[in-house]
């Protein structure tokens, strides 16, 4: 008996695929056309203006682009300065970004304490919903289970279709507090059921910031130190926002236009943000990782590490695709300051963890392999290590698994997504709608008698 996934079934799809979707040269190589939104040299098509987020990795001067080293901010306060001031006082700094990037402005310290209690109040999920939505339904893949849960809360909600200003920012914050919840009940339930191990689900504990409490709910004996509580603190800080471009919060924003509901908008982004070419990147660049470590004998001779970064160029190594994942970027060009922050936080608990030469090697990764991608595509305008290439690094030194690794990025992001759609909401309300010239004009119909 043929069935779904048997190689018969799949060649008998694979005859329906005939050509129908390839494209002329003509069309294909039109430089009227924007693809992927983006302009013949590489900036993006402007289609709006935010007082979100900023990221600035270059300047114009006589219409060419001239590089600078990166910098990112939200509501136009330099997201280093935000960081630098949490790790000098020794603070949580994740929450107060929340605040500044939902509200606009930074909070004073006893709205700060409210906002903290709201967004506490707010981790628990609906009665009956870990029941009901993660554990009778588990997935293998987080952001799937993720996505699934956003779009449940909707029945959960009194007024999920309510876009006044005051209910949008209630769901947000709703939003924010629930997902390191479902994403923590989501994995457990995945080791579970697919991974066979013990089942353990740690209910949130309202006293402690974000990070220290996905990392209690994480681990079976919820312990953690504070060094890694502020490390991860970091990783949400710096992955909370990154302008209105990126293509999960574009995602946001073009749904939000429709005057969608609040669930369904963030949902879509979930959906974006699991792309391996988007938030699934830093997964790639650990794959790339290992297979470096295993083929490269010296890991400290930089002239095997580039030798074999070259035959990845190639196409002769690693996963065949030609990349080296972890380098270059959109916008950033001499640096990624995520990146930077990153590389000048992680290494006390890296140091601590045992992978001192593990940060050592992605070093000599991105050293070596910069020169050779810039060479390869005959680059005048220099690029950078982007985030992904430490972001998974990083959360390998915390011990969380590959699996949660975008999740994670989501749980910050949504900060983000949420500020943007209100923003679309609250100052554009026009839809988005790009145009797409048809390729095939006319062609006649056949009856069916006459099809060969």
């Amino acid at each position: 008996m043929i069935t779904p996934y048997t190689q018969e079934y799949m060649q008998r799809l694979k005859g329906l695929m005939e050509k129908p979707y390839t494209l002329k040269s003509r069309d294909r190589d039109d430089i009227s056309i924007k693809r992927g939104l983006r302009n013949a040299d590489g900036t993006g098509v402007l289609i709006g203006v935010t007082n979100i987020g900023s990221v600035q990795g270059y300047y114009m001067e006589d219409g060419e682009r001239v590089p600078m080293p990166g910098k990112l901010y939200y509501r136009g306060i330099s997201l280093e300065d935000i960081v630098e001031s949490h790790r000098k006082n020794g603070t949580f700094g994740f929450t107060e970004v929340v605040f500044l990037l939902l509200v606009g402005r930074l909070p004073t310290e006893s709205q700060l304490k409210e906002f903290e209690a709201m967004l506490a109040e707010a981790r628990s999920l609906p009665s009956g919903f870990v029941e009901d939505m993660i554990l009778r339904a588990p997935s293998q893949d987080i952001m799937n289970k993720l996505a699934r849960s956003v779009l449940a809360l909707y029945s959960y909600d009194s007024q999920p279709n309510d876009l006044s200003p005051e209910n949008l920012i209630r769901q947000s914050i709703e939003l924010v507090a629930r997902f390191p919840t479902i994403v923590a009940n989501a994995y457990a339930t995945k080791r579970h059921y697919y991974d066979k191990d013990s089942l353990y689900i740690h209910n949130s504990n309202p006293a402690l910031s974000v990070a220290e409490d996905f990392l209690r709910m994480l681990r079976k004996d919820n312990s953690f130190t504070d060094e890694e509580a502020h490390l991860l603190d970091l990783m949400l800080m710096i992955h909370a926002e990154h302008g209105g471009g990126n293509n999960s919060t574009y995602v946001c924003r073009a749904m939000s236009s429709s005057h969608t509901d609040t669930y369904s908008a963030i949902a879509g982004a979930v959906g974006s943000l699991k792309g391996p070419l988007h938030g699934g990147a830093n997964a790639k660049v650990m794959e790339m990782f290992r297979n470096v470590q295993e083929h490269v004998k010296d890991h400290e001779d930089e002239d095997e590490i580039s030798a074999y970064l070259s035959q990845i160029l190639q196409g002769k190594a690693g996963d065949g695709s030609g990349k080296i994942y972890g380098l270059g970027h959109a916008v950033y060009t001499m640096s990624d300051p995520r990146c930077e922050l990153l590389k000048k936080y992680s290494m006390e608990v890296a140091r601590k963890s045992g992978h001192m030469d593990d940060l050592a090697l992605m070093m000599r990764i991105e050293k070596c392999g910069i020169p050779l991608i810039m060479q390869a595509k005959n680059l005048d305008i220099p690029i950078c290590a982007n985030v992904d290439m430490y972001s998974g690094l990083i959360y390998s030194f915390l011990n969380i698994p590959p699996e949660l690794f975008t999740p994670l990025f989501a749980i910050a992001r949504v900060s983000g997504w949420c500020a943007h759609r209100m923003e679309e909401l609250l100052t554009c309300n026009r839809i988005h709608r790009p145009a797409y010239r048809a390729s095939k004009l006319r062609v006649p119909y056949t009856e069916m008698k006459d099809r060969k």
